[in-house]
């Protein structure tokens, strides 16, 4: 499974729904499930970004569930494909 980096700031109407966010958070979290993604990791976070998540999943999978919560209006999303040291390691030595 890949890992990814979820960057999400609040959207207007997500701001104003701030008290709810918990409650989403858990929700997606469902969702992605369902779709196959496990996500390891959520955090709320102070400066450029407002939540960072930490998923694995495949490529389709990831994209799926980000375009569901999209569709909610609460958050936009910056989505990073990250590498662990490891996997680095093994792409490096194939150049």
């Amino acid at each position: 499974m890949a890992t990814f980096i979820i960057l999400a700031n609040f959207t207007d109407q997500g701001i104003r729904n701030v008290k709810d966010s918990p409650a989403r958070l858990e929700a997606f979290k469902q969702t992605a499930e369902k779709q196959g993604v496990a996500v390891r990791g959520a955090y709320y976070t102070v400066g450029a970004y407002d939540l960072v998540i930490i998923a694995e999943g495949n490529d389709e999978a990831v994209t799926t569930s980000l375009l569901k919560v999209g569709t909610l209006g609460n958050v936009r999303t910056q989505t990073l494909r990250s590498f662990s040291a490891e996997e680095m390691k093994k792409l490096v030595a194939k150049i």
